[in-house]
């Protein structure tokens, strides 16, 4: 009779086991699979050790490292600009509703959330700015691959996108420390 119970509950213990094993498969399997579509590395390009410049200008005005996160499914920039502002945005694919969404933040206490998608090559991103004397403004920041790097655009509009003017343009080339 012992016998018997010790064999029954070593074959519930595998049973057991088993189950879990099987779930633990499934899991790693669903984890694998997570942020793997093409959808999530659009914004891949921009990953990398970076000095900042000007269009056409050969002054550093910031350094940038942009990596990615949490298991490939975000993007995490850091910038600190020369003159002490410093800046962190996180992006991602919005899969449920199939559009990328960045939040910027600066030390100096300012947020813009961004949303949009890669289009012909370019992360086009949009959303509500405010100047410095609360006026509402649009926002659109644009990103693409160039032949040393990465350049990125700003364009605002007061008029609801109809027409837009420059923000600023800068480009970000390998940075040449470790």
């Amino acid at each position: 009779m012992n016998t018997y119970r010790v064999i029954l509950i070593m074959v519930a213990g595998c049973m057991i086991l088993g189950t879990f094993d099987s779930t633990g498969a499934r899991a790693q399997d669903n984890k694998q699979k997570r942020c793997a579509t093409p959808e999530y590395h659009q914004f891949d390009f921009w990953i990398g050790r970076w000095d900042t410049f000007e269009t056409n200008d050969s002054k550093v005005i910031a350094r940038n490292r942009v990596e990615s996160m949490v298991g490939g499914c975000a993007i995490r920039e850091v910038y600190e600009q020369g003159d002490g502002l410093v800046g962190e945005s996180f992006s991602i694919y919005d899969a449920k509703r199939g559009v990328w969404h960045q939040s910027w933040v600066t030390n100096h206490g300012q947020l813009l959330v961004l949303e949009g998608g890669f289009v012909d090559g370019k992360m086009i991103l949009t959303g509500d700015d405010y100047s410095s004397d609360g006026q509402a403004r649009l926002l659109r920041g644009i990103w693409q691959r160039i032949s040393d790097g990465v350049r990125e655009t700003a364009e605002t509009s007061s008029d609801a996108g109809k027409t837009w003017r420059p923000l600023f343009d800068i480009v970000f080339r390998p940075a040449n420390r470790p």
